[in-house]
């Protein structure tokens, strides 16, 4: 099984290009390819045709943390849309307009 806390931490910031690692370490392409898919599938990474792969998400959980000031804020924010007759699709589209706004269009 691929180890993802082996990842350079460089490699594991959103947004970021991963190294291709097979060249620098001399670790089979299969494999790197292979470590590549798993972390695409779970949702972390994603491939950009001539360009890449790139990180989507962190797994470092300090800004996300169950007990965190943001995930706190967040979770009243959305008891406060559900009162206020907001459905998932709603909420969903709020949340990724305002994502747009702040970091741009993926």
């Amino acid at each position: 099984m691929f180890r993802r806390q082996r990842l350079p931490r460089r490699d594991r910031e959103p947004g970021r290009g991963l190294s291709t690692g097979s060249a620098a370490t001399a670790v089979n392409p299969n494999t790197t390819l292979k470590a590549y898919r798993e972390l695409e599938r779970e949702g972390l990474v994603e491939p950009r045709p001539g360009q890449g792969t790139f990180v989507l998400h962190t797994l470092a959980k300090p800004a996300g943390a169950d007990d965190s000031p943001l995930r706190i804020e967040l979770r009243e924010w959305m008891e406060r849309a559900h009162r206020a007759g907001l459905q998932r699709e709603d909420v969903a589209a709020l949340v990724s307009s305002v994502v747009a706004e702040r970091y741009g269009p993926r």
